[in-house]
């Protein structure tokens, strides 16, 4: 069962975990056949080799010809050589088959990533996500790469190693296997404390790139108010908790890998010690003493192998577990809510509180006709950007309703959800690729007239070396606030939504080419709804009515001659505005 604590992200169980990564690899059986296939033919041959040594041993002691021991010899060398060719191929068909699963993964990530509410993520923080996204999915990649071919190979020679061995003599196959149990012990000890210690310190991990990408984000604000020591402090105990978490499973690490290393001694030991009597008896030709000796030896490696790789696997385990919590993460209810009638948004005594809160909307009462412009004004936290994120759908008032056409806005699935509202912020997102690319995230099927005119729509007027095939980013051409505030405005005006909400979504723009923008959108978006969440006051002048917020409530509504003639709370902010 997935588990989540605050607001940070699930974390899947065990369970969900190996059904998950059950699926992936069912996905690859035909694949998964032919890299066991190998495997079992590379382990077969890699049996060999000492048992022939024993019977060139047997062949020596016994006064055999040189012909037998070189032919003996020659057959160790072409078991090698068989051996290293079978390896080879079943390591190539494994790294293929990692590679495809680790790119299902990424994928699946993403897409589960961008089907969240953007409410989960900003709760859980955009630290946690991109830490699950970055550092675990790349682990599990790694593991299903490199870890999971190893141990299946490792694995089926351990699995053949002591076949061998139990053949040659039951009871030296035994006391090897006594000779292993330190092994089992230890790794038990290991896999007990590892999973909790890893998931503790991939959470860590998390809260660390959260507080150093809040910090970096609001890098302007935290220098404007001397925030310095306080987020210096924050960072500070971020790095803390993870050097402790890290230095637990350091700490399992430091016990569990010497206790294994001495373990891998004792078996060899005891069947000499067992051996040397039988054969003086007579029981046992030195030639299976020193193979069953060779053999238990040679297991150091695969059981080493298997060893390094779970420790690999509980670190990969736990950010796997953290990669397939998404999947658990809470999601708009799925149940059928009906199709809106149509694009009238009717917002009916709404109350809103944050996080349990005190309420910052109070019973708010808000009709929006289809095709109407809305102009939302008011101080400082008021409540104008609240009930933007409600009339978006990205949050659920506490009492009340938030409709179009009859449905719940917030009981909408994602894909309708954006075709029936949009909202803009002042914060925007350049996405590495070209203005193309970028463009065309609103509307995959569009033509390069389209994106001309959506540019020409929000006033673009920048110039760049190549165009549209222009690369934006760090590595390419990089855009101003203002430029990348137009590219967001412009991917509105190809996605074409019956609503859109703009909150200060012209912010980054001179007062003269904003207006000029708000109006040339006014014009390619007639006969949709906008509401516009604006400071600036001629926002309001262009708009068909204006509801004014203060203090969580809705307090006056009326077109911008109506409410100046009023002489109220507007008329005060238009003439404050005008000075």
């Amino acid at each position: 069962m997935s588990t989540a604590t605050d607001h940070q992200l699930p974390v899947a169980g065990v369970r969900e975990v190996r059904r998950a990564a059950r699926g992936l690899l069912r996905q690859d059986r035909r694949s998964l056949g032919g890299v066991l296939t190998l495997n079992v033919l590379a382990a077969a041959t890699g049996l060999a080799g000492p048992a022939l040594l024993g019977r060139i041993v047997d062949q020596v002691g016994n006064g055999g010809g040189v012909a037998a021991v070189d032919r003996l010899a020659a057959a160790v060398v072409l078991c090698a050589l068989l051996q290293l060719l079978f390896t080879r191929q079943a390591r190539y068909l494994g790294h293929r088959i990692g590679e495809r699963t680790s790119a299902r993964v990424r994928e699946q990530f993403v897409d589960r990533a961008l089907d969240l509410p953007p409410t989960v993520v900003e709760q859980a923080g955009t630290g946690d996500l991109t830490a699950r996204g970055t550092t675990d999915v790349a682990a599990v990649g790694t593991t299903l790469r490199d870890s999971v071919p190893k141990i299946f190979i490792a694995g089926l020679e351990v699995a053949f190693i002591f076949g061998a061995v139990f053949v040659i003599n039951p009871l030296l196959g035994a006391c090897g296997l006594l000779g292993l149990s330190g092994i089992w012990f230890g790794t038990r000890w290991y896999l007990r404390r590892a999973r909790a210690a890893y998931l503790a310190e991939g959470s860590a991990n998390s809260v660390v790139a959260e507080v150093l990408a809040a910090t970096a984000a609001g890098a302007r604000t935290v220098d404007a108010l001397g925030l310095q020591q306080r987020r210096t402090a924050a960072a500070e105990l971020a790095i803390g908790t993870a050097r402790l978490a890290r230095l637990r499973t350091l700490f399992l690490r430091s016990v569990f890998f010497p206790v294994i290393d001495a373990s891998y001694l004792v078996p060899v030991a005891i069947v000499l010690l067992v051996g040397g009597p039988l054969h003086a008896h007579g029981v046992l030709s030195l030639g299976s003493v020193v193979a069953t000796a060779m053999y238990l030896r040679r297991l150091a490696d695969p059981v080493d192998v298997v060893l390094m790789q779970i420790e690999q696997l509980q670190s990969s385990g736990a950010s796997f577990a953290r990669v397939e919590g998404i999947a658990g993460a809470p999601r708009t209810p799925s149940a059928a809510v009906g199709t809106p009638v149509d694009d009238r948004i009717e917002v009916t005594g709404v109350r809103y509180a944050y996080d349990g809160g005190p309420d910052v909307l109070h019973g708010v009462e808000l009709t929006v006709r289809p095709g109407e412009r809305i102009a939302v004004v008011g101080p400082s936290g008021s409540g104008k950007t609240t009930l933007s994120r409600l009339l978006a759908g990205m949050d659920r008032p506490r009492t009340g309703s938030v409709t179009v056409g009859g449905v719940p806005i917030a009981d909408l699935d994602p894909e309708a959800l954006r075709r029936q509202v949009v909202l803009v912020t002042q914060e925007h997102h350049v996405f590495l690729g070209t203005l193309r690319d970028n463009l065309r995230i609103a509307a995959p099927e569009a033509g390069d007239g389209d994106l001309l005119a959506a540019l020409d729509a929000v006033g673009w007027a920048h110039p760049l070396p190549d165009g549209l095939d222009t690369e934006l980013g760090p590595a390419g051409h990089r855009l101003g606030g203002a430029q990348a505030q137009q590219l967001a405005l412009a991917r509105v005006v190809l996605a074409d939504p019956h609503t859109l909400i703009l909150d200060e979504a012209t912010a980054l723009l001179d007062p003269t080419a904003a207006r000029a923008t708000e109006r040339a959108l006014a014009a390619v978006l007639a006969g949709r709804t906008v509401i516009a969440v604006a400071h600036r006051l001629h926002t309001a002048h262009d708009a068909d009515r204006v509801a004014v917020m203060e203090d969580g409530r809705l307090t006056e509504l009326g077109s911008h001659h109506e409410l100046v003639a009023a002489d109220g709370p507007y008329a005060a902010l238009w003439r404050s505005w005008q000075q």
